[in-house]
């Protein structure tokens, strides 16, 4: 295999993406991962950069372009590093998707498993229902640059929503107006760290500005500014985070404005939400993915479910419906007031909820000598620990839906179910996150005897 050497110029053909949404080309047999790049094209790369086991490029001429090649409508395309597939059509981006699906089951997983198909967005655009803002040292507020902590500054953003961007906005010029100042994480000084916004389907929202402190000055006008630039607007809210590091949220909150949670409807559903509980960002597309979740649960009204990372208790009590009974699990406790209050406000009565991590759960349930039916997981990104993984085989649940938000940690952690007699039967994509290289996936296991 012939070294490929910096700066030099190479013609090849784009034949797939990488799970960062990059172009792969193939030269001299070395791997080059091609920005902007779209599967069939035949282009002029130029290296950028020689790694150990590949390479980076970057265009300099495309020969043939492809027609799934679009130019981006964001004026921010290639400068902020929230979207990774404003280059492509969307069914160009939904291709991309299951294929990275495929591959975690496939390669990492080791399945010889299809996944069934991809379901897409009705409408791919200003779908979040949840905004988070990080505010630059110099005052910006916006997005973070791909792969580094700099802020592109952004008025308008197409995944968003446009009362989440007026109220960022409206931070920004209470900021201006009585000079308040943003945080510096390289010192660690100043003031104003993120703004986080929801906003529920009636088109309410709930502002909160994260800060390097207690309070901040004119706390009275923050809230004016926020209401006038969206009238909607139910709440106000103050978070002290003074922890160095990446974490977005600190523990303290206090309310300026208003109240401090937002409520809104899912799957016909009333849930209570303040700031911190997890709540799918894609309202429409959760309703498909818990839609496919109870698909694969395969609930008959008799059964016992566990619903582990629980969050707000959507998919448990989506699961509720179908189920003699089901336990939610959920380790932070805001969350956990969150869905038992809207257990009570939709007249659920078949739920519970405990605090706790997933592990906890599963000791509970130990405990109480319950043999769950069915298992629905709903890990982060980093997907479940080996022990939780054990626990959830060692209860002999019939089925285990696992619900990801990552292919590679669901790849991983199909196999060691499998390991432990659990073998995936069906997997669907969803595409929650469309323009950025985000995808949810469901996947159904089941013991290998049964």
């Amino acid at each position: 295999m012939e070294a490929l050497e910096k700066g030099s110029v190479y013609t090849a053909v784009i034949d797939g993406y990488s799970s960062e949404g990059l172009g792969i080309a193939r030269v001299n047999g070395a791997v080059v991962f091609v920005p902007h790049a779209v599967r069939g094209e035949e282009i002029d790369l130029r290296i950028t950069k020689v790694m150990k086991t590949s390479c980076a490029g970057e265009i300099v001429k495309i020969h043939n372009p492809s027609p799934e090649r679009m130019e981006p409508e964001c004026p921010y395309a290639g400068k902020c590093g929230g979207c990774a597939y404003r280059h492509l059509t969307y069914p160009e981006e939904l291709w991309a998707k299951r294929q990275r699906v495929q591959d975690a089951l496939t390669r990492i997983g080791g399945l010889d498993l299809t996944v069934e198909e991809i379901l897409g967005a009705k409408n791919p655009e200003h779908y979040r229902n949840k905004s988070q803002y990080p505010v630059g040292a110099d005052g910006s507020i916006g997005f973070f640059q791909a792969r580094t902590h700099k802020v592109v500054p952004i008025r308008r953003c197409l995944i968003q929503t446009e009362a989440a961007d007026r109220t960022a906005q409206a931070v920004g010029e209470w900021m201006r107006r009585y000079k308040i100042s943003a945080y510096d994480e390289t010192t660690g000084k100043g003031l104003v760290r993120h703004v986080c916004v929801r906003v529920n389907r009636k088109g309410e929202s709930l502002c909160c500005v994260v800060v390097n402190g207690n309070k901040v000055p004119r706390e009275p006008e923050l809230a004016a500014y926020v209401t006038a630039a969206v009238p909607h607007t139910v709440g106000v809210l103050l978070n002290s985070n003074t922890r160095r590091g990446n974490v977005v949220l600190g523990d303290k909150y206090r309310t300026l404005f208003g109240r401090n949670y937002l409520m809104d409807t899912l799957c016909g559903l009333e849930f209570k939400l303040s700031m911190p509980s997890f709540y799918q960002v894609n309202r429409d597309q959760a309703e498909v993915l818990y839609g496919k979740a109870l698909e694969f649960a395969g609930l008959t009204g008799t059964e016992l479910a566990v619903d582990l990372y629980c969050g707000a208790g959507t998919i448990t009590q989506v699961l509720a419906r179908q189920a003699r009974h089901v336990i939610g699990g959920e380790i932070v406790p805001e969350a956990i007031r969150d869905a038992r209050a809207s257990a009570r406000r939709n007249g659920v009565e078949n739920v519970e909820f405990l605090e706790g991590d997933a592990a906890d759960v599963a000791a509970e349930l130990a405990r109480r000598q319950l043999r769950p039916d069915v298992i629905c997981v709903d890990p982060p990104r980093k997907g479940l620990v080996p022990e939780v993984i054990a626990s959830i085989a060692a209860m002999a649940p019939r089925r285990v839906v696992y619900v990801s938000c990552d292919p590679g940690t669901l790849g991983r952690d199909v196999k060691r179910f499998a390991e432990l007699g659990y073998l995936a039967r069906r997997a669907v994509a969803v595409d929650l996150f469309p323009r950025t290289r985000h995808v949810e996936t469901v996947c159904l296991m089941s013991r290998s005897s049964g």
